[in-house]
């Protein structure tokens, strides 16, 4: 069946067409059409300017078109010479039906990998020299390999991710046995969380692939988790988007997302479970205002009137008196004020005031009680505080355990640390027989379930 995107924000006013999950070598350029096929065989069709065509409004990843929708497209595909579709099939999101226990597993129809890690674009070299050793001068030894880290309560994730790159790009991978705990699982140290056995020239190849993405996604997902259980109730947004190169944005929004994270500052955080990236306005806005927060506020307001204010607060490092000053010009309008003074700055609030007995910089637990007394004390009780600026897990616990008035955490730069977990895959059986590198050996584990291939 044919997948048809329309989604105007991230591929332009076309309708795309894709009919299968591959990578494409040769493009045809038409006036009102794009194709592309691998060899022969059509991949992906784009129609250009397609709301011209079809009058259509609708902004989503996947759509659910008629029959006359579909003799559009038709049309449009036939006079251009391209195959026509038989219909569609609605996509739901992998995560979705996994959490609805449709399937068990996610697959590459999630993860969309790179095509290039078949040819061992990003494999390690010597695993790559080790494959064609073995595939050419030691063929057909059944191996297992296990893979384990060294951190006690750690939460596991991109489990789903390595199998699927193993079911994508292995050879004869009808002939793995594979068996792994899941995505979510709580894990100890030396703990094994998956195990595959087969011939070491079917797979042996794709080892430092898995060790990455097994200690990317299960360190998020450890910093994560080990943070939103400290928040006892209290809501938490991830602004992970700037502290790592933007390609990392989709799986680490995946990991938080299996930790518990479900507001997102960018739509790639959100690609692999549905979310979308919220936010309102940065330091930015203010300073192209002159440092004006009530006028980047009105323009915020003006531009999306649909949407209450969440102001970004402390671009004047005064965060009491304009907090206070933009309530009283928005009233209900306003939603929240964000904090996210600079650990360099003392804020205006404290010029006056002895701060000998605890540090009064960025943001302080005794800024935000102050802030939220004059709220109160004004007629705002309505109005939420943010904040941001070197949270983590610690300071998290601290401040819920002083019931620091705040309603939102955001929390970027501790969420990314890649330090978290880190993966070592070892082989540990030859021909059914023990044999590993000293110091390493099969872990029996009763929590490693088997995995079917085909996942569906």
């Amino acid at each position: 069946m044919a997948r048809l995107f329309y989604d105007r924000k991230n591929y332009g006013d076309c309708l795309i067409i894709k009919y299968v999950e591959l990578d494409f070598n040769n493009v045809v350029e038409k006036e009102d059409s794009t194709a592309y096929y691998l060899n022969d065989e059509l991949v992906m069709v784009k129609i250009k300017k397609f709301s011209k065509i079809s009058k259509i409004h609708h902004e989503g990843e996947i759509i659910d078109p008629s029959d006359k929708f579909i003799e559009l497209v038709n049309y449009v595909l036939k006079n251009n010479c391209y195959e026509t579709i038989k219909g569609v099939k609605k996509m739901e999101l992998e995560i979705k039906l996994k959490e609805e226990g449709k399937i068990a597993r996610l697959t590459n129809k999630t993860f969309n990998f790179d095509p290039r890690l078949k040819d061992g674009f990003f494999a390690a070299n010597y695993f790559l020299k080790s494959n064609y050793i073995v595939s050419n001068f030691h063929p057909n030894h059944i191996v297992t390999m296990q893979w384990f880290q060294r951190t006690d309560d750690a939460m596991l994730c991109g489990v789903d991710e390595a199998i699927a790159l193993i079911h994508t790009f292995a050879k004869n991978p009808q002939d793995l046995k594979i068996e792994a705990l899941n995505d979510g699982d709580l894990i100890s140290a030396n703990e094994p969380v998956l195990k595959v056995t087969g011939r070491y020239e079917d797979f042996g190849y794709l080892e430092s692939m898995i060790d990455g993405i097994l200690a990317r996604r299960s360190s998020v997902a450890t910093n994560v988790y080990r943070t939103v259980r400290e928040l006892k109730g209290k809501d938490i947004f991830s602004m992970a988007d700037r502290q790592d190169e933007y390609s990392t944005q989709i799986g680490d929004g995946y990991a938080s997302y299996v930790a518990g994270i479900r507001k997102v500052s960018t739509d790639a955080q959100g690609l692999w479970w549905g979310g979308k990236g919220v936010g309102t306005m940065p330091h930015a806005l203010i300073q192209i205002c002159g440092g004006d927060i009530i006028k980047a506020s009105d323009l915020y307001h003006k531009a999306y009137p649909n949407e209450q204010v969440t102001a970004l607060i402390d671009y004047n490092n005064n965060v009491v008196v304009d907090s206070v000053n933009l309530a009283k010009h928005l009233g209900h309008t306003l939603r929240a004020v964000r904090v996210d003074t600079s650990k360099a700055l003392i804020d205006h609030y404290f010029d006056d005031k002895d701060t000998s007995g605890f540090d009064p910089h960025g943001v302080c637990k005794e800024l935000i009680f102050a802030l939220r007394k004059a709220l109160d004390d004004n007629g705002f009780d309505y109005v939420k505080i943010i904040v941001s600026s070197s949270f983590d897990a610690k300071k998290i616990k601290e401040w819920v355990s002083l019931n620091v008035p705040v309603d939102t955490y955001g929390v970027g730069t501790s969420f990314v640390n890649n330090m978290t977990c880190g993966f070592t895959g070892d082989l540990v059986v030859l021909d059914g027989k023990p044999e590993a590198k000293e110091g390493r050996k099969n872990i029996p584990s009763d929590r490693l379930k088997p995995v079917n291939y085909p996942i569906y």
